[in-house]
């Protein structure tokens, strides 16, 4: 699932393409929206909440189109005329200007709803770690009302902090010393492991290409992310994985043996 600021990025890549312009085309490819016509409305605004994206078009009425990139999805902007490079079998929804497109690939989730009720979509959020609203006190009492669950799964819930996903989880808990299956209340520096969290996304939101080492060459970028068997980084033991969580929403966790010791 993409990390929050992969969501940003693409947040602010429909912003750029599309606020301050009129709808010229709107192409909703699900069924529960399938005959809405925004044509003529005006995009307001697109920004990301977690890994939610918003979309504010003004049309009649205030509206808010709401998508979700779950596993999958992806959007592109495309110049009229451009060939799409992902099948049109996989689009969802099709937002349209003057000169461009804005095109949503097998996006998880697509809806729109009258802009009151945007709150709602995301009330069940932590603080966003690369939001306006961001609170690491808040967020610090959300990961501490469960001491005994693994901090893996408790950085992973969005209800705690919203933002981190698999890859940032298992680095995050690298750089900290901290085994992913360690429980909260034995996690030391816990408000520095949230700062640490908010640093890389932080250092990352503006560039395609993640890394939490500082290279940005291909096979250096991460510490233990999807390098399992590979030797660790600072004391050359392989890297160990597992599947971390409940039965049917497990995910990979990545550690090294040596620097993580579990508690």
């Amino acid at each position: 699932m993409p990390e929050g600021d992969t969501v940003y990025r693409a947040a602010a890549k429909l912003d750029r393409a599309l606020t301050g312009h009129r709808l010229t085309l709107t192409d909703f490819r699900v069924p529960a929206f399938a005959t809405v016509d925004l044509r003529e409305g005006t995009v307001i605004r697109t920004l990301s909440r977690g890994k939610h994206l918003l979309t504010r078009v003004d049309h009649e009425r205030a509206w808010t189109i709401h998508t979700h990139l779950k596993m999958e999805g992806s959007w592109h902007v495309y110049p009229d005329g451009e060939r799409w490079r992902r099948p049109d079998t996989q689009v969802r929804l099709v937002l349209g200007i003057a000169g461009r497109k804005a095109v949503g690939f097998q996006l998880g989730i697509v809806e729109l709803v009258p802009r009151e009720q945007e709150a709602d979509l995301v009330a069940h959020l932590g603080p966003d770690l690369l939001g306006p609203d961001w609170d690491e006190e808040r967020a610090l009492a959300n990961l501490r009302s469960e001491p005994d669950r693994p901090i893996g799964q408790a950085l992973l819930d969005q209800r705690n902090l919203a933002g981190i996903g698999n890859m940032y989880m298992t680095e995050l808990c690298f750089t900290m010393g901290v085994h992913p299956a360690s429980a909260v209340a034995t996690v030391d520096q816990l408000p520095r492991l949230v700062r640490r969290g908010r640093q890389m996304l932080e250092v990352n939101k503006e560039r395609a290409i993640q890394t939490t080492t500082g290279d940005l060459r291909e096979r250096e970028r991460m510490w233990v992310y999807r390098r399992d068997k590979s030797p660790c980084r600072r004391c050359r033991t392989p890297i160990a994985v597992t599947m971390l969580g409940e039965p049917g929403r497990e995910r990979a966790a990545y550690w090294c043996p040596s620097c993580q010791p579990q508690r």
